[in-house]
């Protein structure tokens, strides 16, 4: 496995690996992103088996033992399952995540103890003031949450505009359209009555850049790509009452 570094947003890196047997003919990308700053943040963790490429990755940008919070949207093996192997590499690294991801699963998963966010909360981590924002079942999990970066107004919106390909690391092409692609394939969004209203509180941060888990990110309007991907849902969920 190779991971790709790409800059999508200042000090904001895209660490992407390719998986070709995934979503074939076309292929998967699974994206972690690492926030620099005095406390560096990586959000998703990546799978087990990513661990050597993507620790490989994160050594081009800093020194791995700096790394000092660690953060995904939600439980799940691309999102969290590197957890601890992160924690051992980086002897200082808490991870942290909302209130109820911690009480219901991180108390007992993670080696180390979490440190828990409330909805709201900014955590500054030198540098870089991020946002966690619980966005329960969006995209899919109870306990998902989302951090937002004030400072360069990036979303790492997670699984959000998931889409299949080799992508380029950021884009201004509009993204509906693929990621509608992938849900009507995968299904993997939890669809619930909260499920755009959630997505338009996302939209009213009025974010530059997002940075998408699976695909390219998207530097542009994203305010008027997350009301569209909140439509795309609302409709969906009128039209299987």
């Amino acid at each position: 496995m190779e991971t790709k570094v790409a800059e999508i947003a200042p000090e904001i890196y895209r660490l992407s690996t390719f998986v070709p047997d995934i979503a074939p003919p076309a292929g998967f990308t699974f994206n972690q992103f690492l926030v620099d700053a005095d406390e560096p943040l990586l959000f998703h963790t990546g799978p087990r088996a990513m661990f050597p490429s993507v620790f490989a990755a994160v050594g081009k940008i800093i020194e791995v033992e700096r790394l000092r919070w660690i953060s995904f949207s939600h439980l799940e093996a691309d999102e969290s399952g590197a957890m601890n192997l992160w924690l051992a590499a980086a002897p200082k690294a808490q991870v942290t995540h909302g209130e109820l991801a911690c009480m219901v699963s991180l108390n007992d998963l993670a080696d180390r103890p979490p440190r828990p966010l409330k909805d709201g909360e900014v955590i500054d981590i030198g540098g870089k003031k991020l946002h966690h924002i619980d966005t329960p079942h969006v995209p899919h999990g109870w306990d998902a949450g989302l951090f937002y970066d004030e400072t360069s107004k990036t979303l790492l919106c997670s699984d959000l505009f998931s889409h299949a390909g080799n992508t380029k690391p950021i884009t201004g092409e509009s993204l509906l359209d693929p990621a509608i692609a992938s849900e009507n394939a995968f299904l993997a969004t939890a669809l619930t009555p909260l499920t755009a209203p959630t997505i338009r509180k996302l939209a009213a941060l009025k974010p530059k850049t997002l940075a998408v888990m699976h695909g390219a990110s998207f530097e542009g309007d994203c305010a008027g790509a997350l009301n569209a991907l909140a439509d795309f849902y609302a409709q969906r969920l009128a039209d299987s009452l």
